[in-house]
């Protein structure tokens, strides 16, 4: 007997009633995104390996680790299954000139795939809802996600979750704090762990992001780049901050709240909770005005947010409020009849139409 093959590790096959739990997310994602005038993209799950080399840095963990890439054996192009969506929105935008009539408020629901090790709310193929708003440069649309993604946990009724804020500045800016921190991490050369020496010059930003306990001390220290914010920087920082207390959106600034990738500026923020230990980032986004001039397009501003559905099914149970599988009354006719079928799928299709599910239960008949 042929040995039984079985799913990916990491890669998770999803049955009722979990996969109703499912289907009632993804409709209180798009209730949600349409009263945002947010509207749907769907983009391929393989794209060039170039993209995300290009957009997302070949020095950065899933460029050198993560991502799942393959060559096309009919001719040779290289290949991956997408670790983040941003990038192939980014680039079906720019390739089906999106952006020509006016900037546009777009929206996403999907599998992403990394090779990591898995564990509870992180796995090698996870799922995605994120936001995306392309051609706006102003704080209020920065403000109008945040509120979006504060609007869902509350939809959801979820608690527990605090916004985490910072800005990035604008390249010279975080250059010259580049600068400062490659110094002042030299300085201490000695003290660091091999993941930040290997960092240090290539992407040193993401050494302010480790978990390492005994670099906890050396990054807070560290040079803190909004104090090398210019003017316009801080006014739109200033002004995203005055837009979310308007709204009454609590915020912590988070001076360590970094990216490493060089398109991203100004505005960043998280969404966090202390319900799911170590992954504790619900929804994570900012503004990458510089995308879409890196993919090869015209430059022009972007903003958007990403949160993973795993992690908020997940918080959605430990908080007591599981997600509910589409309920509508359930009808089971019984048929006694020679030929049961005759009488009972009529019955079952007349109360499908009315909203009823219906099974039909019969001698000879699964139900």
């Amino acid at each position: 007997m042929p040995e039984l093959l079985r799913a990916v590790k990491g890669m998770n096959d999803i049955f009722a009633p979990a996969s109703g739990h499912w289907e009632w997310l993804e409709a209180q994602v798009r209730e949600l995104m349409a009263r945002y005038a947010y509207r749907n993209v769907r983009t391929p799950i393989v794209e060039p390996t170039a993209l995300f080399v290009r957009g997302l840095g070949e020095v950065t963990d899933i460029v050198e680790k993560e991502m799942y890439s393959f060559e096309d054996r009919l001719n040779g192009e290289q290949l991956t299954l997408r670790p983040e969506a941003t990038a192939g929105v980014v680039r079906a935008v720019l390739e089906h000139n999106q952006l020509y009539d006016g900037p546009k408020r777009l929206y996403y629901l999907g599998p992403m795939f990394r090779h990591e090790r898995p564990q509870r709310g992180r796995y090698r193929q996870f799922h995605q809802v994120g936001a995306e708003a392309l051609g706006f440069a102003g704080p209020d649309v920065d403000a109008e996600l945040i509120a979006m993604a504060a609007d869902l946990w509350a939809q959801l009724g979820l608690s527990d979750i605090r916004l985490e804020l910072n800005s990035l500045g604008q390249p010279p800016e975080r250059l010259a704090h580049r600068q400062a921190l490659i110094a002042y991490l030299e300085q201490h050369a000695a003290q660091l762990d091999d993941d930040a020496r290997r960092r240090l010059h290539s992407n040193p930003l993401r050494v302010l992001d480790s978990k390492n306990p005994d670099l906890q001390a050396l990054i807070e220290a560290a040079p803190k780049l909004i104090d090398y914010l210019g003017a316009q920087s801080l006014a739109h920082f200033d002004a995203l901050r005055a837009l979310l207390d308007a709204l009454g959106i609590g915020y912590r600034i988070n001076p360590r709240l970094v990216r490493g990738l060089d398109y991203y500026n100004l505005s960043v923020f998280e969404f966090v909770t202390d319900t799911l230990g170590a992954q504790g980032t619900v929804c994570a986004g900012g503004r990458y005005d510089g995308l879409l001039e890196q993919i090869g397009g015209k430059p022009a501003p972007a903003v958007g947010w990403a949160l993973g559905m795993e992690r908020i099914l997940e918080l959605l149970k430990l908080q007591g409020q599981a997600a509910a599988a589409s309920r509508c009354p359930t009808a089971t006719p019984w048929c006694r009849s020679p030929k049961p079928w005759c009488r009972c799928c009529p019955c079952c299709a007349s109360c499908a139409r009315l909203g009823w599910r219906c099974r039909c239960t019969a001698p000879g008949l699964r139900a």
